[in-house]
Parts: structure tokens; C-alpha cells; sequence
């Protein structure tokens, strides 16, 4: 059995980047653990009326651990820093935070968003700067397999562009089993229903004919050791992160 760790920023993040990652590896008998770093209380709220932040936060949380239970993951853990404060945190505080937790979980696969973040959002960038060194000083202790993942199709339905990806994916998985409770994984964030809808149109009507049949992902280190990304120059390999 492995330990696969997954850092994000906000709740909803880990639905839309590998929720089908995270199904596939706990049906198969692998241990799933989620750092969330804030409540995400700053999203908008869809649908729901809430009278302050703190409600909203709450309401979020319940909803990341709905679609935590979907899912399979045996651990989520909150650090409780105010959405969108991310890049404002002392980033040796955050590092030391993160590092805290491989050292006691000792994971054997981390994974988290990519430098820019896939959508440019400064929590995203912030948190996987941090990540990265908590796993460059964890690996005296005990080294693992570093992803980062992206979710290139994340643009297609929306208006707007992303950055210019900072790394080119090396790797995808197979997630055709999980599109379902990817699906269900992202209803569960029903506050969030405009992201949903502008990324994953038709997925909270019942849709799930957006949701693609992989989840892309970067070898950035392994065992210790760092791993240059080079493009595929063609068809993406299909890899397994365990």
C-alpha cells in the first residue's frame, strides 16, 4: 500500500484537478490524504445565502469533506488561512507547515498544482512554491515522487485564457471508471455551482460527457532525485503514479 498526499488551496481544487486519480488509487488499496489550505470563504456562494464569511467557510468545508467521503480519502487536513492570503503568508511559515506534515505522514507520492498555478490564482502559486521546498527538506527524511498536476482542458468552455503553462505534462492517468465520481465529487461543491458550470458544463444537471477520460500530471521529482520535464512531442503516456 502507498501513501499519496494531494495539497491545494481550496476546497473544490482536488474535484477539479484528480478527483478520478484519487477514486482510481483508493479502490485500488492506497491510502488518499488531503491538505486543504483555507475554507475558501471567499468564492462566491451560488445559490446559497450566507450572512458572513465564516458561514460560507463552514458550509464550503462540509462540502469539501462530502466530496472527500465520494472520493475515498482516508484524511483531509485544513491549515485554516484566510482565502486568497496565500502569497501574504511568510512562505518559510507555509514551507514549515506543509513540511510538518511529510514528516508525520511520510508520504510516498505528493502532489500538487503546478508554478503558475493552472489558473494563475496567487493561492495556487503561492502553495505550490511551498510545497515544492517542504519536499526538497523532507527528502532528508524520507524522499517521494513529486507531481505536479494540470487540467488542461480547464479553458475550453470559459471566455477567458490561463497562463502560459510553466511546465510541459509529462504523464497522464486513466481515470475512464472515475468520471462518475469525479462528477458526483463536484456536485458536492454546490456553492460553487459557476465554477462547476464554466469549467464542467452540464456536470451539476447530471452531464458527464465534459469530463475527460484522464487527469495530466508532471514528474518533478522521484526518490530524491530531480527530473527535468521535457514535452512529449506527440501523444501524452498514459502512466500510473503508483
Amino acid at each position: 500500500m502507498k501513501r499519496l498526499l494531494f495539497i491545494f488551496p481550496h476546497p473544490d481544487d482536488e474535484s477539479f484537478a484528480c478527483a478520478g486519480t484519487m477514486a482510481k488509487y483508493h479502490e485500488a488499496g492506497h491510502e488518499i490524504l488531503l491538505i486543504c489550505a483555507t475554507y475558501g470563504c471567499k468564492g462566491k456562494p451560488g445559490g446559497f445565502t450566507f450572512t458572513c464569511r465564516e458561514e460560507l467557510a463552514n458550509h464550503r468545508k462540509q462540502e469539501l469533506l462530502q466530496a472527500a467521503r465520494v472520493l475515498g480519502v482516508n484524511e483531509t487536513i485544513f491549515f485554516g488561512y484566510p482565502d486568497g492570503s496565500l502569497a501574504e503568508v511568510d512562505a518559510a511559515e507555509l514551507t514549515a507547515r506543509i513540511r510538518a506534515h511529510l514528516d508525520e505522514l511520510m508520504p510516498d507520492i505528493v502532489v500538487t498544482f503546478p508554478p503558475d498555478g493552472v489558473t494563475g490564482h496567487p493561492d495556487h502559486i503561492a502553495l505550490s512554491r511551498a510545497t515544492e521546498q517542504a519536499v526538497l527538506q523532507a527528502e532528508q527524511t524520507k524522499p517521494c515522487d513529486f507531481y505536479y498536476v494540470s487540467i488542461p482542458k480547464y479553458y475550453d468552455h470559459c471566455a477567458d485564457q490561463g497562463p502560459k503553462p510553466a511546465v510541459p505534462i509529462t504523464g497522464k492517468v486513466d481515470v475512464s471508471r472515475y468520471r462518475e465520481q469525479k462528477a458526483e465529487a463536484l456536485r458536492a461543491h454546490e456553492s460553487q455551482i459557476y465554477s462547476v458550470n464554466r469549467a464542467y458544463p452540464g456536470v451539476m444537471q447530471g452531464d458527464i460527457g465534459v469530463i475527460c477520460h484522464y487527469e495530466y500530471y508532471t514528474l518533478i521529482r522521484s526518490n530524491g532525485h530531480p527530473i527535468e520535464p521535457k514535452p512529449c512531442g506527440g501523444e501524452i503516456p498514459v502512466i500510473d503514479l503508483v
